[in-house]
């Protein structure tokens, strides 16, 4: 990704902001799936302990949601990790960070560069395991942050940042 990638000049005051465009890298939605599978493998591990505590002195409907939760929850935060990946878009202009994201309810967050405090990024054990980053933009307000991006683009991205944040005086 260059210097200039997924960052677009500000449109005048009085235009609409178009929707950003920026993709996250599939390595998100593998990512997100792997989490997925490793929280309901928590959940039907924890069902499998409680079936075999309770037994058969557990109600019927009961014991069969016991059972079916895992294999079902697994399916719908599979779908919704896949969801998530398509919604997920991004661009970084020089004015702003404009973040859209939702299946359901769609949130269309603009963080103006004149309010940003401080950026950083993020890595956890997977996110370092599959080579990517999360920056997280903090203001007054709270933080905001872009998930799951490739390592060289989440460290570009930061770095322009908190080029466009500093003063005039400070260039």
């Amino acid at each position: 990704m260059s210097s200039t990638a997924g960052c677009e000049p500000t449109p005048a005051r009085d235009e609409p902001h178009p929707e950003p465009s920026r993709r996250l890298p599939p390595q998100a939605r593998t990512l997100w799936r792997l989490q997925a599978a490793l929280r309901w493998l928590v959940v039907a591990i924890v069902a499998v302990v409680a079936g075999v505590v309770v037994g058969d002195d557990l109600p019927q409907p009961l014991g069969f949601v016991l059972w079916a939760l895992p294999p079902a929850g697994l399916l719908l935060d599979l779908a919704a990790s896949d969801v998530r990946w398509r919604r997920w878009r991004y661009e970084i202009r020089d004015e702003e960070i404009d973040l859209q994201h939702g299946a359901v309810t769609v949130t269309r967050t603009l963080v103006p560069m004149a309010r940003v405090q401080h950026v950083e990024t993020h890595r956890g054990v997977l996110d370092r395991a599959f080579n990517v980053a999360t920056v997280v933009v903090h203001t007054a307000a709270g933080a905001t942050s872009i998930p799951v991006l490739l390592d060289q683009d989440a460290g570009e991205i930061r770095d322009r940042i908190a080029t466009l944040t500093r003063a005039p005086d400070e260039l």
